[in-house]
């Protein structure tokens, strides 16, 4: 059995207000009405253990049935925490190719809340043996949520969504914005001509199902949707799209934006079941890589029985039921634990480099970007600047001015995102866009999204150019021929990935057509719709994206880029 053959964890940790006495009553409930449920014995109630000190003794196990096992143990925290004790069950059961693992810790001190977490793993028997993707969401954690009250600091965790209204939108944003929050916040949107019931019936609740546990689930009402929006303007989610708010939201920060992944609504549409899958992996990977709280933290290693305590016969009278196995035994080797306890203690202390390495890189990264917005910003003027001066001195100033501003889009970098795309998109003073920016942050979430996003700027580096030349009348010709001819010192850009303009078939066909009629300002045209027939390709295959764009230079003196996204519907994506 090897760790790389294990399918990925589920760790759920929250807080309750509850006791830690009827925290682990109630889990113990929820657990033996489980077992009952699945054929096997429920356990009988824990005995009341001694007094221990940190560590605790050897755990209780008990067979309840063919290959399954209940751990119990409770002791007290390592460390000098006042009143500090902890309960802990492990259940292992069998599964296909191996042995499924659950484990319930609790933890609490005094004038301190109770935690516990949840734990499931699937443990494989042999190497080489497919697994499932993931473990699933266990069926205690959502029996046991709803009867916690639980808690993520100031958000309150449930096992269904949460209907946001109107008067409830501050308080949504205060929780986003919360440094206490340790875990995302999930926002569904709902699309403005569909009703609310239907849409949790037949989209939300499926698609938020492998959540339970990990992330708070919220869906914004449509009377809380524009609020929301007007006051998160660089976070904003609408339209049948999902939103994962990872901790710490910066709502005046536009960069901040592009670290919060969006799941557009086609995405969803196309096959909940996956965009489900797809919607856990960040939550997943989150609470496998969060540190423990110093209460859970200090909870000693499980130490099982060594020896088996033989069953005493059943006296006269007692009941007729199968008989119930109960071990235990001495404690295993000190030497034994005690390595186990370092190896876990290793494990804390890289989960809390690792997360207050992310942390200090999330703020590095913010001001980098607005050390970079500003740059842009001056190397953008810059460039505005030499095509004025190229307008009015001619074209003898064409090349040093076109040098100076090549020479500063080298060294700003082709963006590693289309979040960062988007925010850039300034830089390019001739070209305009005009598009929905949801359907091009979308692009993140494709597995070639990085490549994607670097070829889209070439692509846009090319227009720029282009346009340069085209409003002083030296592009000789449009830009599929600028393309074939790039002038020396001018960014190329492969002249078979520049489209002129749509088939006869797809311009015909109304529906393609109506996909295609882009948004354009209203000097351009008076319904401030436009047909963008001409496109860029980026990448290959019939549904990779598209750039489409109209040339109006010769009358605005601008490119207005209408759509970055997947492909539209053509004859090859229907």
């Amino acid at each position: 059995m090897t760790p790389e053959h294990a399918p990925p964890p589920y760790r759920m940790t929250v807080t309750t207000p509850r006791t830690h006495r009827d925290t682990v009553a109630l889990a113990d409930q929820l657990l033996a009405t489980w077992l009952k449920e699945e054929g096997h014995e429920e356990p009988p109630p824990p005995e009341q253990p001694a007094p221990a000190g940190p560590g605790g003794p050897p755990a209780e196990r008990l067979r309840l049935g063919d290959r399954v096992l209940l751990d119990r143990d409770t002791g007290g925290l390592r460390g000098k925490i006042p009143g500090a004790r902890y309960s802990r069950r492990r259940l292992r059961t069998p599964a296909a190719h191996g042995i499924d693992q659950l484990t319930l810790t609790v933890a609490s001190a005094d004038e301190r809340p109770c935690w516990l977490r949840l734990e499931a793993e699937h443990l494989p028997t042999g190497s080489g043996v497919r697994t499932a993707s993931r473990v699933p969401v266990p069926e205690l954690a959502r029996s046991l949520l709803p009867l916690l009250d639980a808690t993520d600091g100031p958000v309150t965790l449930s096992a269904q969504p949460r209907v946001i209204a109107r008067t409830e939108v501050d308080a949504l944003i205060d929780e986003l914005c919360d440094p206490e929050r340790r875990l995302p916040v999930v926002v569904a949107s709902v699309p403005p001509a569909v009703a609310m019931d239907t849409w949790l019936a037949e989209v939300v609740h499926p698609l938020l199902r492998h959540l339970t546990g990990l992330a708070s689930l919220q869906v914004l009402g449509h009377a809380a949707l524009p609020l929301f929006n007007v006051a998160l303007e660089y976070h904003k989610v609408y339209g049948g799209a999902v939103r994962t708010y990872l901790p710490e939201v910066d709502p005046a920060s536009r960069y901040d934006g592009a670290r919060h992944p969006v799941m557009p609504r086609h995405r969803i549409d196309e096959d909940v079941r996956r965009a489900a899958a797809l919607l856990a992996r960040e939550p997943r990977r989150f609470a496998a890589e969060l540190p423990l709280p110093d209460l859970l933290a200090a909870v000693p290693v499980l130490q099982p029985p060594a020896e088996p305590r033989p069953q005493h016969p059943r006296p006269a009278g007692a009941g007729s039921g199968p008989a119930r196995g109960t071990e235990r035994g001495t404690a295993p080797g000190g030497a034994d634990r005690c390595e186990r306890q370092s190896r876990a203690d290793e494990l804390e202390r890289i989960r809390r480099s690792l997360d207050h390495s992310r942390r200090r890189e999330a703020r590095l990264l913010a001001d980098t970007d607005q050390q970079d917005a500003v740059l842009r910003h001056v190397s953008a003027q810059v460039r505005a600047l030499a095509t004025r001066l190229c307008t009015v001195a001619g074209p003898g100033a064409v090349d040093q001015a076109g040098l100076a501003a090549d020479v500063r889009a080298d060294q700003d970098g082709a963006p590693a995102s289309f979040g960062e795309l988007v925010c850039r998109f300034e830089e390019f003073p001739l070209l305009e866009f005009t598009g929905d920016e949801k359907e091009t942050l979308a692009l993140d979430g494709q597995c070639d999204g990085s490549g994607w996003a670097k070829l889209t700027w070439e692509g846009l580096t090319a227009l720029q150019e282009y346009a340069a030349a085209a409003v002083r009348g030296q592009a000789g010709g449009d830009f599929k021929q600028w393309c074939e001819h790039t002038p020396a010192g001018c960014h190329h850009f492969p002249p078979r990935k520049a489209v002129r303009g749509e088939s006869r078939t797809v311009a015909s066909h109304a529906k393609w057509k109506r996909q295609r009629m882009l948004p354009v300002p209203a000097c351009v045209d008076s319904s401030r719709r436009a047909f963008m027939g001409a496109h860029l390709r980026i990448g290959g295959g019939g549904t990779a994206p598209r750039v489409h764009y109209l040339d109006d230079c010769s009358r605005s003196g601008r490119i207005y880029v209408g759509y970055i996204g997947l492909h539209l519907t053509n004859t090859r994506t229907n």
